[in-house]
């Protein structure tokens, strides 16, 4: 049976090639009272990263964009998921999800839309933004949500950037939807005892 009462178990998956993923998803899982799970230079994810996302009520995705997708790594764990997919593991799941590339566009968007698709076919639930976007001509770079998605987080490091440059608006962005998402999933539980 499960405990109603108790927090919301909250899943962060992601690969990072040079760190700024990393950084991002470290500030979706300080909103979300998340628990990392990394995906490894290899595509390869730990059993006890597998057994978390099991346990999970809400999983993020995390990626860089390269070439106009998530990395091959991400798309590897995508691949390695379809077992849980066919025995219906992480149904009625809550989702999200984010992203990072050294280009202002740089398809990310392209990203989060395979993000969208992957939580469908596993037949979960997205959560989307609520932070309008910085598009006016007083917006800065460390404006939340300077990127102006709606699906996830974007952020925007330029290639020579470390990832201790990178914008402090785009990781409170992260940060807020990580909150965000944990608070979706724990009013969904609350709204499924209610009609138990």
């Amino acid at each position: 049976m499960t405990d109603h009462t108790s927090p919301v178990k909250t899943a962060v998956v992601y690969h990072s090639g040079y760190g700024h993923t990393e950084r991002m998803a470290a500030a979706v899982a300080e909103g979300a009272g998340a628990v990392l799970v990394a995906i490894d230079a290899d595509g390869n994810v730990a059993q006890d990263g597998w057994e978390t996302l099991a346990r999970a009520d809400a999983i993020l995705f995390g990626s860089p964009t390269y070439m106009g997708g998530p990395s091959w790594q991400f798309k590897k764990f995508a691949d390695a998921s379809s077992k849980t997919w066919f025995e219906g593991g992480w149904k009625n799941k809550v989702f999200g999800g984010f992203t990072n590339s050294a280009s202002i566009n740089g398809d990310k968007l392209n990203t989060l839309e395979y993000f969208v698709l992957l939580a469908g076919q596993h037949s979960g639930i997205w959560v989307s933004m609520d932070i309008k976007p910085a598009n006016l001509k007083a917006s800065v770079r460390d404006d939340l949500n300077r990127m102006g998605s709606y699906i996830g987080p974007m952020a925007q490091t330029p290639a020579d950037a470390s990832p201790e440059e990178m914008s402090p608006g785009d990781l409170e962005t992260a940060r807020r939807y990580g909150a965000r998402v944990a608070l979706i999933a724990s009013q969904l539980r609350s709204g499924r005892h209610q009609t138990n």
